[in-house]
């Protein structure tokens, strides 16, 4: 039996898990909520994209504004819209700025 409940406390210095972007990702920034689970987000190529939480996911998150999230751009139309993937949390989005991954 393990003394610790939930693993061994973290080791100074080094990273927890952090999911990086997958092939076809693209990290950004939520600017702006505009209802009915949509965000505008500041993504890292310059772009600003509206995006959605899909269905199988929109009761596991809550995004707010300012959390860093990992989209994916539609096929069609997808200079202007995208579906979120993965909300970051705060320890997370200071790792990927410090490796230069969230440049917003």
């Amino acid at each position: 039996m393990s003394f610790y409940r939930r693993g061994p406390p973290p080791v100074p210095g080094q990273e927890g898990r952090v999911r990086f972007p997958r092939e076809g990702e693209i990290l950004g920034v939520v600017t702006g909520l505009m209802g009915g689970s949509r965000m505008t987000v500041l993504c890292n190529d310059g772009k600003e994209r509206m995006c959605r939480i899909p269905g199988k996911m929109r009761k596991k998150i809550w995004v707010k504004e300012g959390d860093a999230v990992a989209i994916t751009p539609w096929m069609v139309e997808g200079e202007k819209k995208a579906d979120i993937v993965w909300r970051y949390g705060p320890l997370e989005t200071s790792i990927l700025r410090k490796k230069g991954l969230l440049k917003v």
